[in-house]
């Protein structure tokens, strides 16, 4: 399969590339580096993706941004960084991306267990993994095609820079993570959410 992988350099994104390449064309697509490169927070970008792109089989998105903060000193506008990074950028990529899928292609997008397990600073981050995951539910209905979702845990690799804000929260490796996108890729599921925790 032609499969574009949105964030590829990435932690995620780089154990995603590793598991999948060896038995798929990846096409590796980031902010400023990759085969490619795409804004999400920009629709005429992502549609300059697809117009680049052409056809494919899959799309995964294994990219997103979120505001940490305390809520009690959170303004609109960064709560809105992460509803137009995460959020819409990947819905953002569903609704352009859908018109250059082939038949029998698939999503797969990227939330994350603060879905059910917030964290301290992480209002903004658990409201948007929400979102999306509600966002994939309800498009596997209506989409087409078929759609997933992966929430992992905080990665082992990220340990260094993100453990403190997740103490008690087993870890996993990207190379973990990177079989639930895989399941996604050659499965036959929709509308699920594979939790890597």
């Amino acid at each position: 399969m032609k499969v574009m992988v949105i964030g590829a350099s990435g932690t995620i994104g780089r154990g995603i590339v590793e598991n999948l390449q060896k038995d798929h064309e990846i096409i590796r697509v980031g902010k400023t580096q990759g085969d490619l490169q795409v804004d999400l927070t920009d629709e005429a970008s992502v549609k300059q993706l697809f117009t680049q792109s052409g056809k494919v089989d899959a799309i995964i998105a294994a990219t997103g941004s979120v505001h940490f903060g305390p809520l009690a000193e959170m303004s609109s506008e960064q709560f809105n960084s992460g509803l137009q990074d995460k959020l819409m950028g990947q819905v953002r990529l569903v609704l352009t991306g859908k018109n250059y899928l082939n038949a029998g292609g698939s999503f797969t997008l990227t939330t994350g267990i603060l879905t059910q397990h917030p964290i301290r600073t992480g209002v903004n981050a658990t409201a948007v993994n929400a979102a999306l995951e509600g966002f994939v539910l309800a498009a596997a209905n209506e989409l087409g095609f078929r759609i997933n979702a992966v929430s992992p845990t905080v990665l082992t690799e990220a340990l260094d820079k993100y453990g403190p804000f997740f103490p008690g929260f087993e870890s996993a490796p990207a190379s973990r993570v990177a079989l639930a996108y895989r399941r996604s890729l050659e499965g036959i599921d929709t509308g699920k959410v594979y939790r890597v925790w």
